[in-house]
């Protein structure tokens, strides 16, 4: 895949406008390569970056999560992910993750794809994890009340994709992509 031939904008100044327990808001002064002038505010997320992993408990079944959203003050099913701990790699953090969440760890994770949340507004990556082969391990997480763990079928993940609760882009778009990629190697219908 190629690259855009267009020069990145020369950042001027960059400061922080506000900051919370978990965000800060930076002001960028950006020069364009045609002389245009212009501020940008964006979410600085973590350094580190965060993970979500799609584990399947056999070739036919997903486990899924229900935790609060805050953002959207109800409870979502999903898949578990969290932040990139300091010192941590991405697939040590998927490990602890899924152990913390779900109860379980995998011999096997694959990366399905990196990706980024509005990337207009927001500075933080994710890598999209898939967990394969898993055996019974909890490690204690950082969550205010137990998580529902839900075995999923695979064969019923267009009554997945339309449920109302079931509605997190990057949990959406691990499930797309899982799905093409078994579809690809033959392994669903």
């Amino acid at each position: 895949m190629s690259k855009s031939s267009l020069t990145l904008p020369k950042i001027l100044n960059k400061s922080i406008v506000a900051c919370s327990r978990f965000f800060q808001i930076e002001t960028l002064q950006l020069r364009f390569s045609n002389g245009e002038e212009r501020d940008f505010e964006r979410m600085k997320g973590s350094k580190q970056g965060a993970v979500l992993i799609v584990p399947f408990y056999d070739k036919d079944t997903l486990l899924l999560i229900r935790e609060y959203a805050a953002g959207t003050h109800s409870y979502e099913l999903g898949f578990p992910k969290g932040l990139i701990d300091p010192g941590e790699t991405p697939l040590e953090a998927a490990d602890r993750e899924l152990k913390e969440e779900v109860g379980f760890g995998a011999k096997e994770y694959s990366v399905l794809k990196k990706v980024v949340m509005a990337p207009s507004y927001f500075s933080s990556e994710m890598t999209l994890f898939v967990a394969n082969d898993l055996y019974p391990e909890r490690l204690p997480g950082d969550e205010p009340e137990p998580l529902e763990v839900i075995k999923w079928p695979l064969s019923k993940a267009d009554e997945l994709l339309a449920r109302d609760d079931f509605q997190e882009s990057r949990c959406i778009s691990a499930l797309l992509l899982v799905l093409k990629d078994l579809a690809q190697n033959n392994d669903i219908n």
